[in-house]
């Protein structure tokens, strides 16, 4: 199993061997907000109440989830954000913010 600091770590490498360097911090989160506009354009039409056009049936989701996380990673890196850590704290606040919350929510049951 990949962690998160050894996936932000492969992504740097591919940058530096592939892609000559990262786009600016904007034009990353332009290309962030594109990528996830395809991913909710999958699930609206597979999931949703869209129809799904003939042209988005071969599209993968996971590969599309792919590219959302591709990117995220490329800000964390180009920020110097410790994805890793900054996960581990936001799974820890979670844990223990939101285990009853959710469990006595009654729209749940």
């Amino acid at each position: 199993m990949m962690s998160i600091k050894s996936a932000q770590q492969q992504v740097d490498e591919w940058i530096n061997a592939h892609g000559v360097r990262y786009f600016n911090e904007l034009t990353n989160m332009a290309q962030l907000t594109e990528e996830v506009g395809e991913v909710a354009r999958i699930i609206a039409r597979r999931y949703g109440e869209q129809s799904e056009k003939e042209s988005d049936k071969n599209k993968d989701l996971g590969e599309e989830l792919a590219d959302v996380l591709f990117v995220v990673l490329c800000l964390a890196n180009q920020t110097n954000t410790d994805l890793q850590s900054a996960f581990d704290k936001k799974m820890d606040i979670k844990a223990k913010r939101d285990h009853d919350r959710h469990h006595n929510n009654q729209k749940l049951k």
